[in-house]
């Protein structure tokens, strides 16, 4: 499933999308603010949970670099999260979300794939979120 999504004209386009989105932190912050409500809407609950935390993670990063808090995000990385997201957000795509169960089917292989993908950047993202939260008492 993963090869006919990053082979469709709805991945293209959404990769298309990223380029220009990620020149504008707005439209980040935008784009995060939109995923968000996506996933209210769907309700990731139950065996979905695990998605739903990955695309948190996702969000974060994108915000942290939106904000210029992070800079260790290579931009072949970039590029590929925020062409995921875009899709994420889209009705129309490969399996179109109101299609009711199946309608997301491809969302989730795509950001379970995302996320396999990226693994070392993510880690790298995560450590790097964990001490930015630690606070020194010297």
């Amino acid at each position: 499933m993963i090869s006919r999504i990053l082979k469709s004209i709805f991945f293209k386009k959404a990769t298309g999308k990223a380029g220009r989105y990620v020149h504008n932190s707005a439209r980040l912050f935008e784009l995060a603010k939109d995923v968000m409500g996506k996933m209210n809407q769907v309700g990731f609950k139950g065996g979905l949970a695990e998605v739903a935390g990955s695309v948190q993670v996702l969000i974060r990063m994108v915000r942290a670099y939106a904000s210029g808090e992070y800079k260790g995000l290579p931009w072949k990385s970039l590029i590929s999260i925020v062409a995921v997201l875009i899709y994420f957000v889209s009705p129309i795509d490969l399996i179109p979300d109101f299609l009711p169960v199946i309608g997301i089917a491809d969302d989730v292989a795509l950001i379970a794939w995302l996320i396999k993908t990226l693994g070392g950047d993510i880690a790298k993202f995560s450590q790097w979120e964990k001490s930015e939260k630690t606070i020194n008492i010297g």
